[in-house]
């Protein structure tokens, strides 16, 4: 039944309602679906969506209940299968031989886009394995919108998914990615949102960039911006958040090395490499142009012969004569 116009689409009727019209929904070819779903506010849906919600002969979702208040929504009559990390092994088969028959599957999860931090990877991957098709009907994701809200770099960002519970594993985790010169993004459980935040900035800075957003999309949105550590002090006063939360770190400031530095790294490489080699190493480590490096290792190589005046330096190059 539509909760839009109260009344039940026709048995057999492939159709969805927007705002009280009902629009029949194509037929789709065979396969496995993978439909991404409003992450909070219910009209963050697109109308491929919908169609293939609707034309679909079966939902695989997490929760039925909570697919079901979307369904209802639009007026889809669309038959609903539990399926998460508990029963996949158990469901997968089945969801196998419906396509195997010819079926129709939409793969969903609670919100956002599937398989981002669920299960359903392996279902696409066994889906692909039996040859089937895989379409994705793309939508809401709930770490774009946040990174899009942010105001941190955005053309380069990492998502980390969850952290580890504790704070052993979380530091260590943490430690591993801290160094990528990346926007990281986080989901976090409300209940640990403070002891995420405490350890970021024990574990990355507490003067590093960051953002928590919570509900996105949702009445009580809220992007709050910071430094690691201005945004656990002000959790640390407050009542722990409710509602879905996306934590994001800007990237790690990159100093360029001095003049010093950059002749101790030459310096070192050069007793192990040749030339060319030791200046693309060094480019490497500090970002800087491979010629420029390739210069002062020339400079450096003929000072340490005690050939510093020769005005031909061409005779320190490598076969190739290229920086």
């Amino acid at each position: 039944m539509s909760a839009q116009t109260g009344q039940a689409a026709p048995e057999g009727d492939a159709s969805y309602t927007i705002d009280g019209q009902r629009v029949r929904a194509p037929t789709i070819e065979p396969g496995l679906y993978v439909v991404a779903t409003p992450i909070g506010n219910l009209r963050d849906i697109t109308l491929r969506a919908l169609a293939t919600l609707a034309a679909a002969d079966l939902i695989a979702c997490e929760d039925t209940r909570v697919t079901r208040v979307l369904t209802r929504h639009y007026g889809i009559d669309t038959e609903l299968m539990a399926y998460h990390e508990h029963n996949a092994d158990r469901q997968r088969p089945k969801l196998l031989a419906a396509l195997a028959a010819g079926k129709v599957i939409a793969l969903v999860s609670d919100a956002g886009t599937p398989l981002v931090s669920d299960p359903g990877f392996r279902l696409v991957g066994d889906m692909v394995a039996a040859g089937h098709r895989v379409v994705p009907i793309p939508g809401a994701s709930a770490l774009l919108t946040a990174l899009v809200a942010a105001a941190l770099p955005t053309d380069t960002f990492l998502f980390a998914g969850f952290l580890p519970n504790r704070t052993v594993g979380r530091k260590k985790r943490l430690a591993a990615l801290g160094d990528i010169p990346a926007t990281l993004i986080f989901y976090e459980s409300p209940h640990r949102t403070l002891d995420s935040l405490i350890d970021m900035a024990e574990t990355l800075g507490a003067d590093r960039p960051a953002v928590v957003a919570r509900e996105l999309t949702k009445t009580f949105e809220t992007v709050r911006r910071g430094t690691l550590g201005s945004l656990a002090e002000a959790y640390g006063g407050e009542a722990p958040p409710k509602g879905e939360i996306v934590i994001l770190i800007g990237p790690p400031t990159v100093t360029e090395p001095g003049a010093d530095e950059i002749d101790t790294l030459l310096a070192r490489l050069l007793e192990n490499h040749p030339l060319k080699e030791a200046a693309a190493l060094a480019a490497t480590a500090t970002g800087m142009a491979k010629r420029d490096l390739y210069q002062r290792a020339l400079e450096l190589k003929a000072e340490a012969a005690g050939d510093a005046d020769d005005d031909d330096p061409g005779t320190d190059r490598d076969d190739d004569g290229e920086a």
